[in-house]
Formats: C-alpha cells, structure tokens, sequence
C-alpha cells in the first residue's frame, strides 16, 4: 500500500561568488529575526514576573499572584505583523525619529523571517514543556540568543507548492527564491525522476553551512511502498545481535556475509584519532592568533573545515552500516545504551576530586566517536523503510556479564578483560560476541516497549528527564551495566543445556 512519508534530500552546493554572500546575508538575515522574535518573548516574560512581583510585595501570596497575572507571550504571527508596521528603509539625513530596524528587509526571501519566528516559537515551547517534565529529552533552558560566529549559519525557505519557487532547473540545478539557480556538486537525478513522475513534491529547503560547505536538503513529501513484512532473504538471516563497543564499532551475532566470519565484527574507523595530528597542529595556529585579525579568521576556518571533514567520514560510515543491517536482517537487536551516562566527565568536584581523569576523557572521546547514539537513530527509520524491524534490550541487563550459554554472571568483569570465561560451563570467548549473543536472545521488539502514560521518563540520549526525589538535582545518570552486588544465584535460563547454541562451537578460543 503507497504511504506518504516526508523525505529529505541533501545536497552539496556550488555557489558563486554572489550567491554564496545571498546565502550569507539569508542566514544573517534568520539569525536576526530569531533574536527578534526571542527579544519579544523575554520582555512579555519579564513584564510578567515583575507584576508578579509587585503583588507579591502588595501581600498576595507567589502562588494566587501568578494565576492573576496574563501577559501574553507574542507569537509568530503577533510578531509578523508587528514587523511588517515598523520594518523599512532607512531614515534619511536629516529627518529625526526612530531608526527603523531591518532596511534590508526587501533583499531576503520572506520565508527566511517567518521560519525563525516559528523556529523562536518552537524553542519558547520545548522550554515550557520541558519546564513542566511534559517533554521527552534532555533539560530545556532558557532560550538563548543567536550570536554570529557561535551558531551555524542557516535559513529555512518554504513555497506554494501548486505554484512551486523551489526547484530543479536540471539534474546539477537548484533554483532558490531570491537566490537564483544554484549549482549543485552531486546529482539530483533521484529527485528529479520522482518528482517528474509526481511521486515527490517538494515541501521546503534548509540551506546550512558547514567547515567551508554550503548543504541544501530538500524535504519532500514522497510516495513510496514500504515492505509490509521482511523479504526472504531477510526472514532466511532472521534476528542479529548487536553489541556496540570502541575496540570494534559492532559485533555481530551472525556475520554480515553469510560464509564470511569475519564479518562479525566491524572495523572501527577511529576518525578522531586519524584526523588528530593535523587537529592538533590547527588548534595550536589558531590559539596564537590574535582576537579580532584576518590571521585568525582563516585560522579559524581551518579548524572548522577538519572537523567537518572528520564529521562526513563518520556519517558515511555509519549510512553505510545501518543500511547493511537494516536490508540484510529481518529483525535488528541493540542495546539501550545511556550515551550521557558513559560519556560523563570523571572531574569530580573542588572536595572529592575524581581519579584518572585524562584516562576518562580519552575513554569518552572514542565512545563519541562512535557515534551510538546516531546508528541507533539511523536503525529506528531504517528499519521501517526496508521492512525490517528493531528490538532493544534494556539497559539495565549487563550482556557483557552473563554467559550467552549457561546464564551464569561474572559480576568481576571489567573493560580490560576483552575475554569472557565461563566458570560453570567453561565456555571461552570474546566478549563483546558473547555479549551479541545476549542482546539477541533478550531484546524485546522496540513496539512493545511503549509506556503507559503521556509523559516521557527518558531523554534522548537515554537519561532520565529527572529523578524523583528532593534530591533530583544531585542524582547522576545510570551507567551502562548493572552494577549492584551480584544475587546470590546468577541468572539461569528454564533449561540452559538442552538446546546448546551451536554458535559457541565455533566462538570457543580453545
């Protein structure tokens, strides 16, 4: 059955040199109306808590005073229409009154302000909601301004799609409203046969910068079929276990390649440390610069343009990974892993000071350059797309512990032993393939995980939004195993010997 699914298209831009300052002044130009809207909304929230305070001073208790003060907080199109009365060229010489703001109004698309009005409106919501624990994810702050320099350049352009502004003039050509007929570096082909053959039509483009790049990626409200149910080939492999780790970006519970063992275990490519001298050299020119020179700027530049380099390897590396996984398997199965849990600084504080800090730090820069939490990202809609389906294990269950063929748990386990050995049944193997063994046999399809309630309890990143208790605020996140003092009896299987994985034949050492 065709399904309607919003797909968004990336590609690399070849501006001129015209082009690439319309580009700049575009994002300059969203950037200051971000602050606009932001600037509104703070002097509604102020006017707010200073009557507030002025009651509370008059006797009234904070609680009935804040239930008796409306101010409203200015939206989108509260603050369109106050711009469009104030907005306009320049006083002339002369003539005394206010300045008016924005006299460059008429030179950027208007899509680029109303996008960050809304993109204002959505972050004043997410902090209320979170605010209120009404939002899944991290801690909302207050919203913050937008300083040039310090954000990414970027702006967002709509259109009627009946009558459409934004779109492909050929294969290696993107028209942009206001803009013009941008070059393209890659081919747009797949885009241009769906939408020639109506199966897209094009919704919106966000234009971004990135190291020295400009990137378009056109959302799309594409029709397409998506697999009901796993092909044969996929139902033929069946489940995979997925242990993530640093040593190997993933074993695998089955080899990639059928006939290929090999293929188990996935390489990792350790962008960071291959990209680190040439880091480490453009990190030293830039802080001998002087703030405020040319010198700097370009310093600058360079920097930014490594870690880009270093951020497309790691995007391409894992697309390519996840596609795999999500073709190949019928059923995918991951860990929950608590990313902000692992990667939590070891500083300690002023009185009790942490131990092996610069090990912790080395250690939370490969985990991030991993990047667990993106693959786990890419397989929740990867999976959907090729008719496969996700399965998690939760994270509280240490797989790196128990014994994938008798159940029996080795809570003395540590990072440094690479080698599980099994005192019950004397089962020798690497550890992250037992622990791939584990994730396959106990993870629970991601659909039957669903909470009852409306509100979340975990972030993103796999922390909680916060603990309950008066001493939330001191609670740290979960680490990623279990690790309270081990049961008196370890955790057994019904019949652990009757039906022995014969997998283990193959994975024993000796």
């Amino acid at each position: 059955m065709a399904q309607e699914i919003l797909r968004a298209f990336k590609f690399t831009l070849d501006p001129t040199a015209a082009q690439e300052e319309a580009l700049s002044r575009h994002a300059g130009a969203a950037r200051w109306a971000f602050n606009h809207a932001l600037g509104m909304k703070v002097a509604a929230h102020q006017q707010w808590r200073h009557e507030v305070q002025e009651l509370v001073d008059q006797g009234v208790a904070e609680a009935e005073a804040r239930k008796q003060v409306k101010v409203p907080v200015p939206t989108k199109p509260v603050i369109y229409k106050h711009l469009n009365r104030i907005k306009g060229a320049s006083l002339p010489e002369g003539v005394e009154g206010p300045q008016r703001p924005c006299p460059w109004a008429e030179e950027v698309n208007a899509h680029a302000l109303q996008s960050a009005f809304i993109d204002a409106d959505r972050a004043w919501t997410n902090w209320l909601a979170s605010l209120h624990g009404a939002r899944a994810g991290r801690r909302v702050g207050y919203p913050k301004f937008k300083k040039k320099g310090r954000v990414r350049d970027a702006f967002r352009l709509h259109h009627a799609v009946k009558s459409p502004t934004i779109r492909l003039e050929s294969y290696r050509r993107l028209r942009l409203p206001n803009i013009g007929v941008v070059r393209l570096h890659d081919s747009a082909k797949r885009l241009g046969r769906l939408t020639a053959r109506g199966e897209a039509v094009v919704q919106s483009v966000t234009v971004s910068r990135a190291g020295n790049r400009w990137y378009a990626s056109v959302l799309c409200k594409v029709t397409t079929r998506l697999p009901e149910q796993p092909t044969r080939r996929q139902r033929e492999r069946g489940r995979v276990g997925i242990d993530l780790g640093v040593k190997h970006l993933a074993a695998l519970s089955q080899p990639l390649t059928p006939g290929e063992p090999g293929t188990a275990f996935i390489a990792n490519p350790r962008h960071i440390r291959k990209a680190q001298h040439r880091l480490t050299k453009a990190q030293q020119a830039l802080a001998r610069t002087q703030k405020g020179s040319g010198r700097r700027e370009k310093a600058r530049r360079r920097v930014a343009r490594l870690h880009h380099e270093v951020a497309v390897r790691r995007s391409t590396v894992l697309h390519a990974v996840t596609k795999q996984l999500a073709t190949r398997f019928a059923e995918v199965a991951v860990e929950d892993l608590n990313v902000a849990g692992m990667t939590s600084s070891a500083r300690g504080t002023l009185t009790k000071p942490g131990r092996r800090v610069k090990q912790k730090a080395g250690l939370n820069r490969a985990i991030l350059d991993t990047a667990p939490g993106e693959l786990r990202r890419q397989l929740t809609y990867k999976t959907s797309w090729y008719g496969s389906t996700l399965a998690v294990v939760h994270r509280v269950y240490p797989s790196s512990q128990i014994c994938s063929a008798c159940g029996w748990r080795d809570s003395s386990l540590t990072l440094a032993d690479r080698t599980f050995h099994c005192v019950k049944c004397t089962l020798t193997i690497d550890r992250d393939l037992n622990a791939s063994y584990n994730i396959e046999a106990h993870a629970v399809p991601v659909g039957h995980l669903v909470a009852s309630g409306k509100r979340e309890t975990q972030n993103a990143r796999g922390a909680r939004v916060r603990p309950p208790g008066p001493r939330a605020e001191r609670h740290h996140a979960m680490k990623r195993e279990d690790t309270t003092p081990p049961s008196a009896v370890p955790p057994q299987r019904s019949d652990p010997l009757a039906s022995p994985n014969p997998r283990h034949e193959q994975a024993k050492l000796f």
